[in-house]
């Protein structure tokens, strides 16, 4: 069973094509509940209604790689919001999930790609957080059905 432990949004990006220049301050927030809207991405998040057929409507990251980062690289006060994904999720492999649709909570998501660390992470987590994630950073996913994606209680 596939668990949602948190939901994130946020208005603008910190690192999303800001390459040669420093982090932005964008606040990303933690809510209870978002819209999926198919074909657009997670009202409210500044990748909503980017572009069409945008792979990255919606990003997942699993709480299993987020507790071992925490311990790989002795960051005990990491915040699940630091990696900038918007669904944090627990009891899955993500990866298995890249060319697959499936459905969580009634909305249908189209696992696209995974994604991919980039050197941002050396910032945001530690140092070596870049390399260390290869593989294990998260999914990219399509909205194919909407709907509303609330957090499970833990």
């Amino acid at each position: 069973m596939i668990r949602v432990r948190h939901i994130f949004v946020s208005p603008g990006h910190n690192f999303f094509g800001r390459y040669g220049q420093g982090a932005d301050t964008h606040p990303i927030e933690e809510v209870p509940e978002v819209e999926c809207v198919a074909g657009y991405g997670l009202r409210g998040d500044r990748f909503f209604g980017y572009r069409p057929e945008y792979k990255g409507q919606a990003t997942f990251f699993a709480a299993e790689i987020f507790d071992a980062v925490r311990r790989e690289f002795s960051v005990p006060a990491l915040a699940p919001s630091a990696f900038r994904r918007n669904i944090i999720t627990e009891g899955v492999d993500l990866n298995a999930l890249i060319g697959e649709r499936f459905v969580l909570q009634g909305v249908t998501f189209e696992g696209v790609e995974e994604c991919r660390p980039c050197h941002w992470m050396e910032q945001a987590v530690a140092t070596g957080a870049e390399d260390w994630l290869k593989g294990r950073g998260g999914l990219r996913c399509k909205i194919v059905a909407g709907g509303w994606l609330k957090r499970d209680a833990v």
